[in-house]
């Protein structure tokens, strides 16, 4: 994908060979999870490919052959680096194999931060824009600073463990010593900042409102899905054995994430801002997979992640191809292009979890993980009550599309069209057929 940057002046086939490139990522997984191996590579037990990671690195792929299908010709607005861009989102989805595949917690480490600093990159990449400036400015610094954490907290779980391995770490679990705990502690407020979970979401509305909003569709999704899935590996692996002496915190900074993205995004005038904080909501969902970690967590994640990741990149593929981000801006968008209008009314359903869409069965079994733990009831009613408010928000902009009048101008081609129609029907089709999915975990 460098390479082409040099070599290929046309931006059709710069296009086409990302789409080729990541279409040989998702067959060369799928045939891996099948026991197919183009080559063998020796990672000293520092990593392991089982059934988990790689039905999520699948889902991680087929949603970014979707983003690029969907989105790629709006990244040519951004600035003239269009192969780098590519090549950058490249080098995130390597972060992203390390961080859903790690044995060792310098893997980890390494996985997180290939997967930071191109989001850097990216969220300047507007350079024009003073907005887009600041957003990358905030996200660097505050990045740096939980990145700090997390190797503080690495360093003290060395230092109680004597090893990076997870599998070798022994804790002793009647009287956990002050070093392992604070480790645990300072990795989970690490990686509740990765996530934007509250209270260390400050940096996202800003952020995802600064960089171009191409960009803010692959951040919100794919990377938020993929650190949860590296957050619930570390604490099932690494602090699984005193499981009820974490399990609490997770569940108030659930209930803290939960209240702060949803009743702050009822007051948001602008789309793109109220999906910001709309992206910290469902944060809070993910974390009951963390919370629970039983069975049904982990299906419910990987479930979580294709409606959510598949859902939001087409809502900003269509925001991508408007001028006006704010509420008005949809006004009378059904009257000017039903299908879009209808396509991106099915997507908000599913991010507001209504029945018939994928959204809806990954809200219940985050739900059902929940209560299968059986500890916090009180965590389950708070949740559900949430997703009601959400509800609100997300049939504002329904509302505006059918029901108010206005202008609403977005210019979408055929082919722009039937992608986003057909991704509509994946979210349907896995909404009352969750089995097309989570088969592949056991079999």
């Amino acid at each position: 994908m460098m390479f082409s940057g040099v070599f290929l002046k046309m931006k059709n086939t710069v296009r086409m060979v990302a789409i080729l490139g990541i279409a040989l990522l998702v067959v060369s997984n799928i045939l891996e999870m099948n026991g197919i191996l183009f080559f063998k590579v020796n990672t000293a037990g520092m990593m392991h490919f089982d059934r988990f990671a790689l039905l999520f690195n699948s889902i991680a792929f087929i949603s970014a052959l979707v983003y690029f299908i969907l989105s790629a010709k709006d990244i040519e607005k951004v600035g003239v680096h269009y192969a780098e861009y590519f090549a950058l989102t490249f080098f995130i989805l390597s972060g992203i194999v390390l961080t859903t595949s790690f044995k060792s917690l310098l893997i980890l480490f390494l996985g997180i931060e290939i997967i930071s600093i191109p989001l850097y990159i990216l969220t300047g990449s507007d350079k024009k824009n003073l907005k887009s400036n600041e957003a990358s400015l905030k996200y660097f610094l505050m990045g740096s600073f939980s990145t700090g954490l997390m190797l503080m907290g690495i360093t003290l779980i060395y230092g109680a463990t004597g090893t990076f391995t997870v599998d070798q770490m022994k804790f002793v679990v009647d009287k956990p010593s002050l070093l392992p705990v604070a480790g645990m502690l300072l990795l989970i407020f690490s990686m509740a900042f990765k996530v934007s979970a509250a209270p260390f979401h400050f940096w996202t509305p800003d952020v995802y409102d600064g960089a171009p909003t191409v960009f803010t569709s692959f951040m919100a999704t794919i990377v938020k899905a993929a650190v949860f899935i590296g957050f619930i590996r570390l604490f099932d692996e690494t602090f699984g054995s005193f499981h009820a002496q974490w399990q609490l915190w997770i569940a108030i900074i659930t209930v803290a994430t939960l209240f702060i993205g949803n009743i702050t995004a009822v007051f948001q005038q602008s789309v793109k801002r109220m999906l910001a904080y709309s992206s910290i909501a469902q944060a809070g969902f993910m974390l009951m997979a963390l919370y629970a970690m039983n069975t049904d967590a982990k299906e419910g994640i990987l479930l979580y992640a294709a409606a959510y990741c598949l859902a939001t990149i087409g809502i900003f593929s269509v925001l991508a191809k408007m001028s006006d981000y704010s509420f008005e801006g949809f006004n009378g968008l059904a009257k000017q292009q039903p299908l879009v209008a209808a396509v991106t009314t099915i997507l908000f359903l599913s991010l507001a979890g209504i029945p018939l869409t994928a959204g809806f069965l990954a809200k219940f079994y985050m739900l059902k993980a929940a209560l299968g733990n059986g500890n916090h009831v009180w965590l389950v009613i708070f949740a559900v009550l949430m997703a009601a408010v959400s509800a609100y928000y997300y049939f504002r902009v329904i509302q505006a599309m059918y029901f108010k009048e206005g202008q609403a101008t977005i210019q979408a081609s055929p082919a722009f069209k039937w992608s986003l129609a057909g991704l509509a029907a994946v979210i349907i089709i896995l909404g009352i057929f969750p089995n097309v999915l989570l088969y592949w975990y056991y079999f």
